[in-house]
């Protein structure tokens, strides 16, 4: 017979860039040791979002299936003597395998050269019930994790705090304790839109209970969602979207109810290099950054796509996140365009990383001393989001 099968397990949020290698590694070292243990089962789907790991397996045994032991012992000549009687060789043959001595009579085989004793047995197969909780523990302690971390006053180490577990097999909830915590079946929904803790009824009800709860389990769903959402909102400017490979990996894993948006940014700001505009935006903020390839050369665009999952905040959210862009005029433009787009780079990123900057006078050492320069930057207030941003246009 065979059963369906769940497994996950929730935690804090787990590192971006590190969510799919660990979900692979997680399901292939299940799978391993379910053929290890000569279980069958169907097909396998992984799910990874940035506060759960979770594998639901199709068709899995709900019993290893028996297996026939042979266990060979001395040769007659080895275990009897001349006379016929058993030797201490054959005692602690019979000894070993639970035997009467007066029974080896019975258990002697030929293995192809030579006359042997010889048991042979049945051995009935483990109920898969016993064996989850050695093949889902011992999977997560094999995970590539380089530094993992303890939590409260549990010893167990894992790379984020464990909330939650579930696990569901042959229709029943299997309680077991996988790093500390007993599971259950009782998962969670989006951290802020979903009401509460939900019951998952079965493996099938999985994805759609948790997208109900406004969580998309499905990595691949998500990240299509977040590209054919730029690709659309691009398309509304006449822009070219840049979508990078590895950044949409890591916003794929950083949203369980991703929604793309478009923002804008003052025309005048593209006479910063845009190499460095393009570093500050992909690095430090996670947005995907647009182009006019109308000209020979591409030429950035000042509308930027980013994620978010709070639509009714979305204004407040923008707004903090461009005001920095708004207060660009403050650093000196004509300055900038004579550093290298690395060294602009570097303080973009303290621009958008520091929303309230001191009056300071940074020296640009990583130049040659002829081309040292000092930026000033003023004293910088933050924006009251009451106050109109022009520089700002919020699109969703």
């Amino acid at each position: 017979m065979s059963a369906d099968f769940l497994v996950e397990l929730g935690t804090e949020e787990l590192p971006p860039k590190a969510l799919l290698s660990l979900s692979n590694a997680f399901t292939q070292g299940i799978v391993d040791r379910l053929k290890d243990g000569n279980l069958s089962f169907g097909e396998v789907t992984a799910y990874a979002a940035p506060r759960r790991l979770a594998l639901v397996i199709n068709s899995l045994d709900t019993q290893a299936p028996n297996a026939e032991l042979v266990a060979w012992g001395p040769p007659v000549g080895v275990a009897f003597d001349a006379e016929g009687q058993p030797t201490r060789a054959a005692e602690a043959f019979a000894k070993k395998n639970d035997l009467l001595v007066s029974e080896l009579n019975q258990h002697i085989e030929n293995d192809g050269q030579q006359d042997k004793l010889c048991v042979r047995r049945t051995e009935t197969g483990a109920q898969t019930k016993t064996l989850l909780a050695d093949v889902i523990n011992g999977s997560l302690s094999a995970l590539p994790i380089p530094k993992r971390m303890r939590w409260g006053s549990s010893k167990e180490e894992f790379v984020r705090p464990v909330q939650w577990a579930v696990l569901l097999f042959d229709g029943q909830v299997c309680e077991e304790t996988l790093l500390g915590v007993t599971s259950g079946n009782v998962s969670r929904g989006h951290r802020f839109h979903s009401s509460g803790n939900i019951v998952i009824e079965s493996p099938q009800s999985y994805v759609q209970q948790l997208q109900d709860a406004y969580v998309i389990a499905d990595f691949a769903k998500r990240r299509e969602i977040i590209r054919s959402g730029v690709e659309q909102l691009a398309a509304q400017v006449e822009g070219i979207a840049v979508i990078d490979r590895d950044l949409l990996d890591e916003v794929s894993a950083l949203n369980e109810w991703p929604v793309p948006l478009m923002g804008r940014f003052d025309e005048h700001f593209l006479e910063v290099p845009a190499q460095a505009l393009i570093s500050s935006m992909k690095e430090h903020q996670k947005y995907f950054h647009l182009v006019d390839a109308e000209g020979w050369y591409p030429r950035l665009l000042p509308w930027p796509i980013l994620r978010a999952w709070i639509p009714a905040r979305l204004s407040v959210a923008m707004s903090e996140l461009f005001a920095p862009a708004s207060l660009m005029p403050h650093f000196s433009i004509v300055t900038i365009k004579k550093l290298p787009w690395k060294v602009v780079a570097i303080h973009l990123n303290r621009w958008y990383s520091r929303l309230l900057w001191a009056p300071c006078i940074t020296k640009l050492n990583v130049l040659p001393h002829w081309q040292r320069v000092y930026v000033i930057a003023p004293a910088l207030k933050k924006p009251s989001l009451a106050e109109p941003q022009n520089s700002v246009s919020l699109i969703w």
